[in-house]
Protein backbone atom coordinates (compact mmCIF):
# COMPACT_ATOMS: atom_id res chain seq x y z
CA UNK A 1 0.00 0.00 0.00
CA UNK A 2 1.31 3.50 -0.55
CA UNK A 3 1.81 5.47 2.95
CA UNK A 4 -1.10 7.69 2.93
CA UNK A 5 0.72 10.34 4.78
CA UNK A 6 2.82 10.65 1.72
CA UNK A 7 -0.13 11.91 -0.09
CA UNK A 8 -0.28 15.67 -0.49
CA UNK A 9 -2.62 16.78 2.54
CA UNK A 10 -5.60 18.19 0.57
CA UNK A 11 -8.93 16.84 2.66
CA UNK A 12 -10.54 15.86 -0.99
CA UNK A 13 -7.55 14.04 -2.10
CA UNK A 14 -6.89 12.55 0.72
CA UNK A 15 -10.10 11.17 1.34
CA UNK A 16 -10.70 9.86 -2.12
CA UNK A 17 -7.06 8.05 -1.50
CA UNK A 18 -8.07 6.23 2.10
CA UNK A 19 -11.46 5.40 -0.18
CA UNK A 20 -9.61 3.88 -2.79
CA UNK A 21 -7.39 2.12 -0.23
CA UNK A 22 -10.57 1.15 1.85
CA UNK A 23 -12.59 0.28 -1.28
CA UNK A 24 -9.84 -2.80 -2.77
CA UNK A 25 -9.98 -4.17 1.24
CA UNK A 26 -13.40 -4.10 1.38
CA UNK A 27 -13.96 -6.63 -1.44
CA UNK A 28 -11.75 -8.55 -0.24
CA UNK A 29 -13.06 -9.33 3.22
CA UNK A 30 -16.60 -9.73 1.70
CA UNK A 31 -15.52 -12.83 0.31
CA UNK A 32 -13.24 -14.25 3.37
CA UNK A 33 -15.48 -16.72 5.41
CA UNK A 34 -16.11 -16.44 8.14
CA UNK A 35 -13.13 -18.40 9.87
CA UNK A 36 -10.43 -16.13 8.72
CA UNK A 37 -11.96 -13.25 9.80
CA UNK A 38 -12.45 -14.51 13.24
CA UNK A 39 -8.87 -14.58 12.74
CA UNK A 40 -8.26 -11.51 12.60
CA UNK A 41 -10.50 -10.15 14.98
CA UNK A 42 -8.50 -12.63 17.47
CA UNK A 43 -4.95 -10.99 16.33
CA UNK A 44 -6.33 -7.54 16.56
CA UNK A 45 -7.33 -8.00 20.09
CA UNK A 46 -3.77 -9.31 21.25
CA UNK A 47 -2.08 -6.71 19.60
CA UNK A 48 -4.13 -4.26 21.80
CA UNK A 49 -3.33 -6.53 24.78
CA UNK A 50 0.43 -6.10 23.77
CA UNK A 51 0.24 -2.62 22.91
CA UNK A 52 -0.68 -1.72 26.39
CA UNK A 53 2.06 0.31 27.55
CA UNK A 54 2.26 2.35 24.42
CA UNK A 55 -1.79 2.64 24.26
CA UNK A 56 -1.80 3.86 28.42
CA UNK A 57 2.00 6.23 27.02
CA UNK A 58 -0.08 7.92 24.16
CA UNK A 59 -3.17 8.68 26.24
CA UNK A 60 -1.18 10.08 29.28
CA UNK A 61 -0.14 12.46 26.69
CA UNK A 62 -3.95 13.54 25.43
CA UNK A 63 -5.02 13.38 28.54
CA UNK A 64 -2.29 16.29 29.41
CA UNK A 65 -3.34 17.73 26.50
CA UNK A 66 -7.12 17.83 27.18
CA UNK A 67 -6.94 18.78 30.97
CA UNK A 68 -4.91 22.05 29.62
CA UNK A 69 -7.93 22.77 27.08
CA UNK A 70 -10.18 22.94 30.12
CA UNK A 71 -12.03 19.95 28.66
CA UNK A 72 -14.85 18.94 30.88
CA UNK A 73 -14.58 16.05 33.64
CA UNK A 74 -17.63 14.31 31.52
CA UNK A 75 -14.95 14.29 28.20
CA UNK A 76 -12.17 13.70 30.17
CA UNK A 77 -13.35 10.85 31.71
CA UNK A 78 -14.50 9.49 28.19
CA UNK A 79 -10.87 10.07 27.31
CA UNK A 80 -9.02 8.45 29.91
CA UNK A 81 -7.46 5.00 28.97
CA UNK A 82 -6.43 2.88 32.06
CA UNK A 83 -5.20 -0.55 31.98
CA UNK A 84 -8.64 -2.29 33.23
CA UNK A 85 -10.59 -0.10 30.18
CA UNK A 86 -7.70 -1.48 27.56
CA UNK A 87 -8.51 -5.07 28.83
CA UNK A 88 -11.87 -4.70 28.32
CA UNK A 89 -11.18 -3.07 24.87
CA UNK A 90 -9.40 -5.81 23.68
CA UNK A 91 -12.27 -8.41 24.89
CA UNK A 92 -14.75 -6.21 23.02
CA UNK A 93 -12.87 -7.28 19.85
CA UNK A 94 -12.44 -10.44 20.77
CA UNK A 95 -15.87 -11.47 22.07
CA UNK A 96 -16.79 -10.15 18.39
CA UNK A 97 -14.65 -12.94 17.11
CA UNK A 98 -17.20 -15.56 18.48
CA UNK A 99 -20.47 -14.05 17.31
CA UNK A 100 -22.33 -15.55 14.69
CA UNK A 101 -21.09 -13.88 11.53
CA UNK A 102 -24.22 -12.40 9.27
CA UNK A 103 -22.81 -12.20 6.18
CA UNK A 104 -24.54 -15.02 3.59
CA UNK A 105 -27.18 -15.45 5.99
CA UNK A 106 -30.43 -16.04 4.01
CA UNK A 107 -32.92 -13.89 5.90
CA UNK A 108 -36.16 -15.18 4.17
CA UNK A 109 -36.71 -17.40 0.62
CA UNK A 110 -39.87 -17.20 -1.14
CA UNK A 111 -41.19 -18.53 -4.82
CA UNK A 112 -43.76 -16.43 -6.30
CA UNK A 113 -45.87 -17.84 -9.32
CA UNK A 114 -43.17 -17.16 -11.40
CA UNK A 115 -41.22 -20.63 -10.30
CA UNK A 116 -38.03 -18.17 -9.25
CA UNK A 117 -36.59 -19.06 -6.00
CA UNK A 118 -35.79 -15.50 -4.21
CA UNK A 119 -33.66 -15.04 -1.46
CA UNK A 120 -32.72 -11.92 0.64
CA UNK A 121 -29.41 -12.87 1.66
CA UNK A 122 -27.10 -10.50 3.76
CA UNK A 123 -24.05 -8.84 2.74
CA UNK A 124 -21.29 -6.16 3.80
CA UNK A 125 -22.18 -2.18 3.39
CA UNK A 126 -18.73 -1.44 1.56
CA UNK A 127 -16.86 1.05 3.47
CA UNK A 128 -17.92 2.80 6.31
CA UNK A 129 -16.95 5.98 7.90
CA UNK A 130 -16.99 6.97 11.49
CA UNK A 131 -16.80 10.28 12.80
CA UNK A 132 -16.27 10.25 16.51
CA UNK A 133 -15.06 12.20 19.40
CA UNK A 134 -13.28 11.74 22.73
CA UNK A 135 -13.80 8.24 23.23
CA UNK A 136 -10.46 6.17 21.71
CA UNK A 137 -12.38 2.61 22.30
CA UNK A 138 -14.32 3.73 19.43
CA UNK A 139 -11.16 3.25 17.06
CA UNK A 140 -11.47 -0.72 18.36
CA UNK A 141 -14.75 -1.34 18.76
CA UNK A 142 -15.30 0.12 15.35
CA UNK A 143 -12.83 -1.42 13.76
CA UNK A 144 -13.77 -4.91 15.37
CA UNK A 145 -17.49 -4.20 14.17
CA UNK A 146 -16.57 -3.71 10.80
CA UNK A 147 -14.03 -6.47 9.60
CA UNK A 148 -16.32 -8.91 11.81
CA UNK A 149 -19.26 -7.77 9.37
CA UNK A 150 -17.10 -7.30 5.98
CA UNK A 151 -16.75 -3.88 5.77
CA UNK A 152 -13.65 -1.73 5.53
CA UNK A 153 -13.62 1.23 8.17
CA UNK A 154 -12.60 4.66 7.83
CA UNK A 155 -12.10 6.33 10.91
CA UNK A 156 -11.93 9.84 11.86
CA UNK A 157 -11.18 10.57 15.83
CA UNK A 158 -11.53 13.92 17.41
CA UNK A 159 -7.98 15.93 18.05
CA UNK A 160 -8.20 15.29 21.94
CA UNK A 161 -8.14 11.18 20.96
CA UNK A 162 -5.18 11.81 18.52
CA UNK A 163 -2.30 10.53 20.29
CA UNK A 164 -4.28 7.56 21.39
CA UNK A 165 -6.41 6.72 18.37
CA UNK A 166 -3.06 6.35 16.57
CA UNK A 167 -1.79 4.03 19.48
CA UNK A 168 -4.93 1.83 19.00
CA UNK A 169 -4.49 1.90 15.17
CA UNK A 170 -1.42 0.63 14.95
CA UNK A 171 -2.14 -1.94 17.52
CA UNK A 172 -5.05 -2.84 15.43
CA UNK A 173 -3.14 -2.44 11.50
CA UNK A 174 -0.77 -4.84 13.24
CA UNK A 175 -3.07 -7.39 14.21
CA UNK A 176 -4.42 -7.78 10.85
CA UNK A 177 -0.97 -8.30 9.13
CA UNK A 178 -0.11 -10.73 11.00
CA UNK A 179 -3.72 -12.67 10.28
CA UNK A 180 -2.82 -12.37 6.99
CA UNK A 181 -6.27 -9.89 6.31
CA UNK A 182 -5.82 -6.23 4.44
CA UNK A 183 -4.36 -4.08 6.43
CA UNK A 184 -6.30 -1.15 4.49
CA UNK A 185 -9.52 -3.09 6.18
CA UNK A 186 -9.03 0.07 9.05
CA UNK A 187 -7.76 3.37 8.30
CA UNK A 188 -7.29 6.29 10.57
CA UNK A 189 -7.52 9.64 8.93
CA UNK A 190 -4.10 11.10 9.45
CA UNK A 191 -5.16 15.02 10.24
CA UNK A 192 -6.91 16.49 12.57
CA UNK A 193 -8.20 19.25 10.29
CA UNK A 194 -11.99 19.77 10.17
CA UNK A 195 -11.84 19.88 6.64
CA UNK A 196 -11.05 16.12 6.48
CA UNK A 197 -14.65 15.96 7.82
CA UNK A 198 -16.54 17.41 5.29
CA UNK A 199 -14.62 15.49 2.82
CA UNK A 200 -15.55 12.65 4.03
CA UNK A 201 -19.06 13.91 4.41
CA UNK A 202 -18.88 15.03 0.77
CA UNK A 203 -17.84 11.63 -0.39
CA UNK A 204 -20.72 10.03 -1.88
CA UNK A 205 -18.92 6.73 -4.70
CA UNK A 206 -16.08 6.48 -1.61
CA UNK A 207 -17.86 6.15 1.32
CA UNK A 208 -20.85 3.97 1.56
CA UNK A 209 -22.28 5.09 5.18
CA UNK A 210 -21.50 7.71 7.79
CA UNK A 211 -21.36 6.78 11.71
CA UNK A 212 -21.32 10.45 13.60
CA UNK A 213 -20.15 9.59 17.61
CA UNK A 214 -19.88 12.44 19.35
CA UNK A 215 -21.83 15.55 21.09
CA UNK A 216 -24.57 17.51 19.35
CA UNK A 217 -22.49 20.24 17.35
CA UNK A 218 -20.85 16.87 15.73
CA UNK A 219 -23.75 15.11 15.18
CA UNK A 220 -25.67 18.46 13.53
CA UNK A 221 -22.81 18.97 10.89
CA UNK A 222 -22.96 15.20 9.83
CA UNK A 223 -26.93 15.37 9.49
CA UNK A 224 -26.70 19.09 7.29
CA UNK A 225 -23.62 18.24 5.28
CA UNK A 226 -23.76 14.34 4.47
CA UNK A 227 -24.22 13.83 1.02
CA UNK A 228 -23.68 9.97 2.12
CA UNK A 229 -26.48 8.03 4.00
CA UNK A 230 -26.01 8.66 8.15
CA UNK A 231 -26.59 6.22 10.50
CA UNK A 232 -27.32 8.85 13.59
CA UNK A 233 -27.22 8.70 17.17
CA UNK A 234 -28.81 11.31 18.75
CA UNK A 235 -28.20 13.19 22.38
CA UNK A 236 -28.78 10.69 25.32
CA UNK A 237 -31.78 11.99 27.22
CA UNK A 238 -32.55 9.66 29.39
CA UNK A 239 -35.33 9.29 31.64
CA UNK A 240 -36.42 7.11 34.54
CA UNK A 241 -39.64 6.85 35.99
CA UNK A 242 -40.76 6.09 38.97
CA UNK A 243 -44.16 4.64 39.80
CA UNK A 244 -46.24 4.29 42.78
CA UNK A 245 -45.77 0.47 42.69
CA UNK A 246 -41.86 0.53 42.79
CA UNK A 247 -40.49 -1.22 45.36
CA UNK A 248 -38.11 1.69 47.02
CA UNK A 249 -34.82 -0.51 47.84
CA UNK A 250 -35.01 -1.72 44.15
CA UNK A 251 -35.89 2.23 42.87
CA UNK A 252 -32.94 4.03 45.04
CA UNK A 253 -30.15 1.23 43.89
CA UNK A 254 -31.51 1.72 39.90
CA UNK A 255 -32.04 5.51 40.22
CA UNK A 256 -28.30 6.25 41.74
CA UNK A 257 -26.62 3.59 39.28
CA UNK A 258 -28.59 4.64 36.53
CA UNK A 259 -26.57 8.19 36.85
CA UNK A 260 -23.88 7.85 38.87
CA UNK A 261 -22.07 4.66 37.07
CA UNK A 262 -20.53 7.12 34.49
CA UNK A 263 -22.35 10.26 34.02
CA UNK A 264 -20.21 10.44 30.84
CA UNK A 265 -21.80 7.84 29.15
CA UNK A 266 -24.66 8.18 26.63
CA UNK A 267 -26.71 5.77 28.45
CA UNK A 268 -26.85 8.17 31.79
CA UNK A 269 -29.87 9.35 33.57
CA UNK A 270 -30.30 12.64 32.83
CA UNK A 271 -34.06 13.16 33.96
CA UNK A 272 -36.01 11.51 37.28
CA UNK A 273 -39.70 11.52 36.87
CA UNK A 274 -41.19 10.59 40.00
CA UNK A 275 -44.76 9.46 40.08
CA UNK A 276 -46.45 11.78 43.06
CA UNK A 277 -48.46 8.69 44.29
CA UNK A 278 -44.94 7.06 45.01
CA UNK A 279 -44.26 7.54 49.14
CA UNK A 280 -40.57 7.77 48.82
CA UNK A 281 -39.79 10.50 46.74
CA UNK A 282 -37.38 12.28 49.29
CA UNK A 283 -35.31 9.20 49.76
CA UNK A 284 -34.74 9.07 46.15
CA UNK A 285 -33.39 12.88 46.00
CA UNK A 286 -31.20 12.17 48.90
CA UNK A 287 -29.87 9.27 47.28
CA UNK A 288 -29.10 10.87 44.76
CA UNK A 289 -27.67 13.98 46.44
CA UNK A 290 -25.74 11.41 49.24
CA UNK A 291 -23.98 9.65 45.82
CA UNK A 292 -22.55 13.33 44.80
CA UNK A 293 -24.44 14.05 42.21
CA UNK A 294 -26.22 17.96 41.73
CA UNK A 295 -29.92 17.55 41.73
CA UNK A 296 -32.49 19.99 40.40
CA UNK A 297 -35.70 19.88 40.76
CA UNK A 298 -39.78 21.29 39.76
CA UNK A 299 -41.39 23.30 42.34
CA UNK A 300 -43.41 20.13 43.30
CA UNK A 301 -39.81 18.16 43.66
CA UNK A 302 -38.47 21.36 45.34
CA UNK A 303 -41.50 21.08 47.89
CA UNK A 304 -40.45 17.50 49.30
CA UNK A 305 -37.02 18.50 49.50
CA UNK A 306 -36.08 22.44 49.62
CA UNK A 307 -32.30 22.45 49.29
CA UNK A 308 -32.55 21.18 46.10
CA UNK A 309 -32.05 23.80 42.71
CA UNK A 310 -34.96 24.90 40.72
CA UNK A 311 -34.50 23.35 37.38
CA UNK A 312 -34.81 25.75 33.99
CA UNK A 313 -36.66 25.21 31.62
CA UNK A 314 -33.50 24.05 29.33
CA UNK A 315 -33.08 21.25 31.90
CA UNK A 316 -35.36 19.00 30.26
CA UNK A 317 -33.78 18.96 27.10
CA UNK A 318 -29.96 18.84 28.20
CA UNK A 319 -27.69 16.18 28.38
CA UNK A 320 -25.41 16.84 30.93
CA UNK A 321 -23.02 13.73 31.05
CA UNK A 322 -21.88 15.02 34.49
CA UNK A 323 -23.31 14.68 37.74
CA UNK A 324 -26.53 16.81 37.45
CA UNK A 325 -29.73 15.24 37.25
CA UNK A 326 -33.00 17.04 37.04
CA UNK A 327 -36.17 16.07 38.90
CA UNK A 328 -39.71 16.24 38.45
CA UNK A 329 -43.03 15.23 39.89
CA UNK A 330 -45.28 13.28 37.48
CA UNK A 331 -49.18 12.95 37.42
CA UNK A 332 -48.76 8.88 36.65
CA UNK A 333 -48.13 6.91 33.77
CA UNK A 334 -49.66 9.38 31.28
CA UNK A 335 -48.03 12.23 32.63
CA UNK A 336 -44.60 10.38 32.77
CA UNK A 337 -45.54 9.23 29.09
CA UNK A 338 -46.11 13.52 28.02
CA UNK A 339 -42.81 14.16 29.62
CA UNK A 340 -40.76 11.47 27.96
CA UNK A 341 -42.80 12.60 24.29
CA UNK A 342 -41.67 15.94 24.69
CA UNK A 343 -38.61 15.91 26.20
CA UNK A 344 -37.25 12.71 25.26
CA UNK A 345 -34.38 11.94 22.61
CA UNK A 346 -35.13 7.97 21.54
CA UNK A 347 -32.65 6.83 23.50
CA UNK A 348 -33.22 4.95 26.95
CA UNK A 349 -35.50 5.18 29.03
CA UNK A 350 -37.10 3.04 31.73
CA UNK A 351 -39.92 2.55 34.19
CA UNK A 352 -39.10 0.99 37.63
CA UNK A 353 -42.83 -0.59 38.76
CA UNK A 354 -44.15 -3.99 40.42
CA UNK A 355 -47.58 -2.96 38.28
CA UNK A 356 -47.14 -5.14 35.48
CA UNK A 357 -49.87 -3.74 33.45
CA UNK A 358 -48.47 -0.33 33.81
CA UNK A 359 -44.90 -1.19 32.97
CA UNK A 360 -46.04 -3.03 29.83
CA UNK A 361 -48.05 0.16 28.80
CA UNK A 362 -44.62 2.06 29.65
CA UNK A 363 -42.66 -0.44 27.06
CA UNK A 364 -45.12 -0.18 24.29
CA UNK A 365 -45.80 3.43 24.47
CA UNK A 366 -42.45 5.20 24.91
CA UNK A 367 -40.87 5.45 21.67
CA UNK A 368 -37.25 4.89 21.95
CA UNK A 369 -34.40 2.84 20.60
CA UNK A 370 -34.32 1.14 24.18
CA UNK A 371 -37.07 0.91 26.89
CA UNK A 372 -36.54 -1.06 30.15
CA UNK A 373 -38.37 -2.02 32.86
CA UNK A 374 -37.00 -2.38 36.42
CA UNK A 375 -33.22 -1.73 35.12
CA UNK A 376 -30.63 0.75 34.94
CA UNK A 377 -30.36 2.69 31.65
CA UNK A 378 -26.52 2.16 31.63
CA UNK A 379 -26.99 -1.18 30.43
CA UNK A 380 -27.56 0.76 26.99
CA UNK A 381 -24.35 -0.92 25.59
CA UNK A 382 -23.96 -3.05 23.38
CA UNK A 383 -21.79 -5.54 25.25
CA UNK A 384 -24.16 -5.91 27.74
CA UNK A 385 -26.90 -6.50 25.04
CA UNK A 386 -24.80 -10.12 23.95
CA UNK A 387 -23.74 -8.10 20.55
CA UNK A 388 -19.24 -7.66 21.59
CA UNK A 389 -18.70 -4.01 21.04
CA UNK A 390 -20.77 -1.48 18.83
CA UNK A 391 -20.91 1.27 16.75
CA UNK A 392 -23.33 3.73 18.36
CA UNK A 393 -26.39 3.37 19.52
CA UNK A 394 -29.25 4.29 16.86
CA UNK A 395 -31.79 6.14 17.91
CA UNK A 396 -33.82 6.89 14.04
CA UNK A 397 -36.46 4.68 12.60
CA UNK A 398 -34.80 3.40 9.29
CA UNK A 399 -32.18 0.51 9.19
CA UNK A 400 -30.63 -0.37 12.69
CA UNK A 401 -31.98 0.91 16.14
CA UNK A 402 -30.72 0.99 19.29
CA UNK A 403 -27.43 -0.53 19.70
CA UNK A 404 -25.85 -1.33 16.19
CA UNK A 405 -23.07 -4.33 16.02
CA UNK A 406 -22.08 -6.69 13.09
CA UNK A 407 -25.63 -7.50 12.11
CA UNK A 408 -26.73 -3.42 11.43
CA UNK A 409 -23.92 -3.16 9.74
CA UNK A 410 -25.20 -5.55 6.82
CA UNK A 411 -27.68 -4.74 4.12
CA UNK A 412 -29.17 -7.14 1.75
CA UNK A 413 -29.39 -8.27 -1.74
CA UNK A 414 -32.31 -9.71 -3.56
CA UNK A 415 -30.69 -13.33 -5.50
CA UNK A 416 -32.93 -15.39 -7.63
CA UNK A 417 -32.35 -18.76 -8.98
CA UNK A 418 -34.42 -20.03 -11.89
CA UNK A 419 -34.82 -22.93 -13.97
CA UNK A 420 -34.87 -20.89 -17.61
CA UNK A 421 -37.90 -18.31 -16.99
CA UNK A 422 -38.53 -15.70 -19.15
CA UNK A 423 -40.92 -12.80 -19.03
CA UNK A 424 -43.91 -12.43 -21.01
Amino acid sequence: MATIVDVEIDPVALIAALGRHARAAAVELARLPTADKQCGLTAMAAAIRTAEADILAANAIDMTNAAAAGLSSAMLDRLQLTPGRIAAMADGVATVATLKDPVGETIDETVPANGIRLSRVRVPIGVIGIIYESRPNVTADAAALCVGSGNAAILRGGSEAVESNRAIHTALVAGLKEAGLPVDAVQLVPTTDRAAVGAMLAGEGIIDMVVPRGGKGLVARVQAEARVPVLAHLDGINHVFVHASADPAMAERIVVNAKMRRTGVCGAMETLLIDRAYPRAADLIAALAAAGCEVRGDEAARSIDPTIASTKDADWDTEYLEAIASVAMIDGLDGALAHIARHGSHHTDAIVAEDTATAERFLGEVDSAIVLWNASTQFADGGEFGLGAEIGIATGRLHARGPVALEGLTTYKWVGRGSGQVRA
